[in-house]
């Protein structure tokens, strides 16, 4: 019987793409520039047509008003037309009316059935005057604002009347009906043209950002040494373009420590791995005590490489120094403790204590490094003095050897550097002991110098900052 094909599992799902959004910073811009205009415009129109409307209708109302006064004094003086018939109303106003307390119209400007019902709109007690605004009576007529004037009589009369004039909201409400159509009709112009603006200038202004872009992408591993165009001046965009600048030139040049680090580091440890490979080779074919103690003492070197190393690199990205004050007049005798018999006198010089701040074995590591490299070349003696001075706490080792050419003062400071034969490789270091020393000095806020010393030899200061003690002597130099 045929077996069954194998069935085929599904390979891994891809992820979907997200749903992109609104396009680019210009597109962003450009609908924000919009949302504002139109929100503008929205809140300035409705005050503007609000602010008309209410004032076409306060005029109104004061030409109205002014209407009806007129006749109520007519009536107080006892002058008021025969007939009961008043002459048309100036100022636009559509009628003038007196009605007597029963309600009875006793004059008008107008035909008594075109009358409004105003019976019910009478000052109130104490006034002598009411408006209001009626809504249309019938269908097809227009609002009107009708004003009521007291009208006590001429002296003496106990028959009070009520005067009230009327006028149509007509040309109110035409131009509060031009007003808002005018504002609709030029809001979109004005949010297109606002979006327009907005994108154009944030294209202008973000044109040197595209040329960094540009820039940035084509620097590649091969080609660090690429830069952005500086726009120039002083705005924003053009600090970005320097701070980008400055960037760049710290990766190229820790690309190239990096670089020269892993050469130098491998011409380091090839030399050593040869010399193992040999003499255990002939410890191979002809064993002997000697082709092996060399071996051996090839590997310490190779192990005292690897954990410099390994220093550097902690230093170099590691976290900044734990800081607890520390003593270097201590530290100084701490580490002459631990020479017994070294291959020259180690004499330090400290009157008085020295505190600084920093991580106390971190420093103990430097000392130790520069008192090394002081023994390996002196030739009659080692002096290490602790100081104080401006602030700093300093370490100075002082030898009387060869000394450090004028030109090699910075250089000797650098990874795997020797000067010349006296300071190679048969003394055995490893050419790391000054540059960890400098990584930790800057670590601490400080840093390490060569020097001349005054007798002829190296006088090697390192300085971190001090850390000042109340009460404590000021220490002094010999």
């Amino acid at each position: 019987m045929a077996e069954p094909p194998p069935r085929l599992r599904p390979g891994p799902r891809r992820p979907r793409p997200r749903p992109r959004r609104l396009g680019s910073l210009r597109a962003r811009a450009a609908a924000a520039a919009a949302l504002a205009m139109a929100a503008v415009l929205a809140t300035g129109g409705l005050w503007l047509y609000t602010l008309l409307r209410a004032n076409l209708i306060e005029n109104t109302t004061g030409r109205t008003e002014l209407a009806a006064r007129k006749v109520a004094g007519q009536y107080d003086t006892g002058s008021l037309p025969a007939g009961g018939r008043l002459p048309g109303p100036e100022g636009g106003v559509d009628l003038v009316l007196v009605r007597n307390a029963a309600g009875t119209v006793v004059a008008t400007s107008g035909d008594l059935k075109d009358t409004p019902e105003l019976t019910e709109l009478r000052p109130a007690p104490g006034e002598d005057m009411r408006s209001a605004v009626l809504p249309p009576a019938r269908p097809g007529a227009q609002r009107r604002v009708v004003v009521a004037v007291a009208a006590p009589g001429p002296p003496g009369a106990h028959d009070p009347h009520t005067v009230y004039a009327a006028t149509v909201l007509g040309d109110v409400d035409d131009a509060s009906r031009a007003v808002a159509l005018g504002l609709l009709a030029g809001a979109p112009p004005l949010i297109a043209f606002s979006a327009a603006l907005a994108w154009w200038v944030t294209g202008h202004a973000l044109r040197p950002v595209t040329a960094i872009r540009g820039g940035l992408a084509a620097v590649t591993g091969s080609e660090l040494d690429r830069r952005v165009p500086d726009p120039g001046g002083a705005d924003e965009i053009a600090q970005l373009a320097r701070t980008v600048n400055d960037t760049l030139d710290r990766l190229e040049r820790s690309d190239a420590r990096q670089r020269q680090f892993t050469a130098d580091a491998s011409h380091e440890l090839r030399n050593p791995l040869a010399a193992v490979r040999s003499r255990l080779e002939v410890a191979l074919r002809d064993p002997d005590r000697e082709s092996v103690a060399a071996a051996l003492a090839d590997t310490e070197r190779l192990q005292g490489i690897a954990a410099d190393l390994l220093l550097l690199a902690r230093l170099d990205g590691g976290p900044a120094p734990r800081t607890e004050p520390v003593d270097l007049a201590l530290l100084a005798a701490e580490d002459a403790a631990r020479r017994p018999e070294p291959r020259v006198p180690l004499r330090v010089d400290a009157r008085a204590p020295v505190p600084a701040a920093g991580d106390p074995a971190r420093l103990e590591r430097a000392l130790a490094n520069l008192v090394d490299n002081a023994l390996r070349y002196a030739r009659t003696g080692v002096v290490v003095r602790a100081s104080a001075e401006d602030g700093w706490a300093l370490l100075e080792v002082t030898d009387d050897g060869p000394g450090i050419p004028e030109a090699d003062r910075d250089r000797v400071f650098e990874r795997f550097v020797r000067l010349d034969a006296d300071r190679g490789r048969a003394s055995g270091g490893t050419g790391l002991g000054l540059a960890i020393a400098r990584e930790i000095a800057r670590a601490h806020g400080g840093g390490v110098r060569a020097l001349p010393a005054p007798a002829g030899g190296a006088r090697l200061v390192l300085r971190v900052p001090g850390r000042p003690v109340s009460g404590a002597p000021s220490p002094g130099r010999s």
